[in-house]
């Protein structure tokens, strides 16, 4: 067995955090690099344990993270935080994106997290536009909806707090310009933003993101049917994406489609439905696993040469 990694997580305590440490604690190649409470605010005993590392993780906001990363020029970083995710010398960490990201991610030295949302619209969107189905300069509309853990520790404490709210959905994001939709357009390779539209349920972690196509729109004629084998065609290999093929009958409750199937895995579905005028795109994922801490460890085995599923479940 190889030696121990050190692993160092900034930004523990956060939701991301306590995710990425419960992955990691029992792996006996992992060695998890501990601060003092005291001294964590201190970037002379952050950047000590920065470059004691092999890796280091950051659970920070945007603001926190970008100043984490110019305390050491020496460290390999995964940052979970939107901060780095387009930005020029970081490698985009979803390794299903391309055939060729899984080699840049182990190779990087800085490597950046995808976004939970991303993560639903690149690998149910990316493999058209590829595939000339979706035109680069297409108008894409994507509705989503998010367990509130999404939101991160304030949301979490608020509904924790609140038994009482009514609404079992909140759509939110009213200034159409969501975090994740500068990394949603640059990877999918279009030339214009997606119309996103996010939402929040009344339950604690699970997420669907829902692409709608009317068949007119697209470059040339396709059924249902054959999207499906161009993503079956695109995942084949890939051990995280199951693509579920039609009739769908069996992932639905009595018509209802549940966003909570893949909780506590790293394994993302993606579902097509449709008939001869329109389609619909939907990938299902736990926004706090394959969406943000089961993605964080899968390229964190990469960078250090571990097997790929070492600490997540597929």
């Amino acid at each position: 067995m190889s030696a121990s990694a050190r692993i160092f997580i900034d930004g523990q305590a956060g939701s991301t955090g306590l995710e990425v440490t419960e992955r990691l604690t029992d792996r006996d190649d992992i060695e998890l690099v501990d601060i003092d409470n005291e001294q964590r605010k201190r970037p002379e005993a952050r950047r000590e344990c920065f470059e004691s590392a092999d890796v280091v993780v950051l659970c920070l906001p945007d603001e926190a993270a970008q100043e984490a990363v110019s305390l050491s020029e020496k460290t390999r970083f995964i940052d979970a935080s939107t901060a780095h995710r387009v930005h020029d010398g970081w490698t985009y960490g979803l390794p299903e994106l391309t055939y060729g990201q899984r080699d840049s991610i182990r190779e990087s030295r800085r490597v950046s997290n995808p976004g939970c949302y991303a993560t639903g619209f690149l690998l149910s969107i990316r493999p058209l536009v590829d595939e000339t189905i979706v035109s680069r300069n297409a108008l894409i509309r994507t509705h989503a909806l998010s367990g509130y853990s999404g939101g991160g520790r304030q949301l979490i404490e608020k509904y924790s707090r609140d038994k009482g709210i009514e609404q079992p959905t909140r759509p939110y994001a009213f200034n159409l310009n969501h975090k994740h939709v500068p990394e949603m357009r640059h990877y999918a390779g279009l030339e214009s933003a997606p119309f996103f539209m996010p939402t929040v349920g009344n339950f604690f972690r699970g997420m669907l993101v829902q692409t709608p196509f009317f068949l007119n729109e697209l470059n040339r004629s396709v059924r249902p049917a054959d999207i499906v084998e161009i993503f079956q065609t695109r995942y084949a290999d890939e051990p995280f994406v199951r693509v579920i093929e039609a009739p769908l009958d069996d992932e639905l409750d009595e018509g209802f489609l549940s966003p909570t199937a893949c909780n506590g895995s790293n394994r993302i579905d993606i579902m097509v439905f449709g008939h001869e005028q329109q389609v619909l795109v939907v990938a299902r994922l736990d926004n706090l696993g394959k969406g943000a801490a089961g993605a964080a460890v899968q390229n964190l085995n990469l960078m250090l040469g571990r097997d790929e599923s070492s600490g997540i479940s597929e």
